[in-house]
């Protein structure tokens, strides 16, 4: 006699617990043919959702002209913080499910109000309202306009204080989004959740703040003139990045997220599972996961840098558009943008599509359709067609414009569907054979 059970077709969330386990792997497997075409039908309705969010807010002749670049990328990535801050931290989602019954569609609702009021409190009132006036002053436009000086204008004011939070909000998914694959509920997997949450925020937070400061303060302190060389010492890495903007510090986080998400997202928490005891991790599977996915980042953005030699020629101190070491320090960051956007749309709306026997070889082949997709990706972003879709200027190095800001804005979405909407419509439950 077969037993029948309720099964949930929502993969496990990049965000939300430990990453899936070969058994958790195999149940979804189990669970009949995923639908693709309905997959496909979410992500084409994903995309015109963004699109219709980048008409109303970031398009430089629609409605909000929030894209300026550096403003509407500083409140998008506020806002990917706060779902990631509810998800990844505090597991709201989660405790949402266990306390109330309502549908995908409330929920959804619910949880994506709370985010957007994080984005607000987070940008407003937090940077803005208490960090920019009552400590760091480049925080807030309203008191690097106070004080007076070049650079002092209201737009240009608000542009560098929105590179600011920028910087810090990056500083803190790339510890955010290590800490679950690394640490993730290590020390604390035996107490309360009220105590493993709080603390789990107050160490990513206080990491993030040492990393900010390391990687971006210097930076952000010689937007100035005069430079603020009291209060923040030149860049340290100006003499081997060929350049002082903490886009190289940039690059490098993004860079260093490609492995923690293809680790994660494609290939199911490994190799970095293998150093777990008891189905826990540990402290030395945290210090290894970082140290390993930093230096797999450095490689990678060598390798980018090398690649945009060759197209490019030698960058060089001092060089415009495409010849300045900065810019290519970010197109590294967002060449590794659109790899880790495939590897979300892989993994969530194709069921990491292949699902072979052996890891390593569904491993293999997710990473390389990812890349494939990413490429993809990079090519539609610089195509006439991005130029009809998001009013863009066409071509590279372009002074305002930066696909960072569409990528982190099509993540975004991608996470509210599927964390706060558990991917409804596409999510649909189904009984599976024990």
């Amino acid at each position: 006699m077969s037993n029948h059970a309720v099964a949930n077709d929502k993969p496990p969330g990049f965000t939300r617990g430990d990453p899936p386990t070969e058994n958790s792997r195999s149940l979804e497997a189990s669970a009949g043919s995923f639908p693709y075409l309905k997959g496909l039908a979410n992500l084409i309705g994903i995309f015109c959702i963004v699109w219709f969010l980048w008409y109303i807010f970031m398009n430089p002749s629609a409605v909000m002209k929030l894209y300026t670049p550096m403003y509407g990328f500083a409140l998008i990535a506020s806002f990917l913080c706060g779902i990631v801050l509810l998800t990844n931290v505090f597991d709201v989602p989660g405790i949402y499910d266990e306390k109330f019954s309502h549908s995908s569609v409330v929920k959804g609702i619910a949880l994506t109000i709370a985010a957007v009021v994080l984005m607000y409190v987070g940008h407003y009132l937090i940077f803005w309202g208490i960090i920019g006036k009552f400590a760091v002053a480049y925080f807030s436009p309203e008191s690097i306009v106070a004080s007076g000086g070049i650079g002092a204008e209201p737009f240009v004011a608000r542009e560098n204080a929105s590179t600011a939070i920028v910087y810090f909000c990056a500083a803190f998914l790339w510890l955010a989004l290590f800490w679950n694959l690394g640490f993730n509920q290590w020390p604390w997997q035996k107490t309360s959740r009220s105590t493993r949450t709080g603390s789990k925020f107050i160490a990513i937070l206080f990491f993030t703040t040492l990393i900010y400061i390391f990687l971006f303060h210097p930076h952000v302190c010689h937007l100035f003139y005069p430079a603020q060389d009291k209060a923040g010492v030149a860049p340290w890495w100006e003499g081997f990045a060929g350049t002082g903007s903490a886009f190289f510090s940039l690059g490098l986080v993004l860079s260093s997220l490609v492995w923690i998400v293809f680790s994660d997202l494609l290939w199911e928490g490994y190799p970095w599972k293998k150093l777990e005891k008891n189905g826990h991790s540990t402290f030395v599977k945290g210090i290894v996961t970082f140290v390993g996915t930093l230096v797999l980042g450095f490689v990678f953005l060598y390798i980018l840098l090398q690649i945009f030699t060759v197209v490019w020629d030698e960058a060089f101190m001092g060089g415009q558009y495409t010849d300045g070491p900065d810019w290519r320090m970010i197109h590294a960051a967002e060449v590794a943008g659109f790899f880790i956007l495939a590897a979300f749309i892989l993994r969530h709306y194709f069921n990491n599509f292949p699902n072979f026997s052996s890891l390593w070889a569904r491993a293999a082949a997710r990473s390389v359709i990812a890349v494939a997709g990413g490429m993809l990706i990079y090519l539609f972003y610089f195509s006439p067609l991005a130029t009809f879709f998001l009013a863009k200027v066409q071509g590279f190095a372009q002074p305002g414009d930066t696909p960072l800001v569409w990528v982190l804005l099509f993540l975004s979405i991608i996470l509210v569907h599927n964390e706060f909407f558990d991917r409804w419509p596409l999510n649909q439950k189904q009984k599976v054979q024990s």
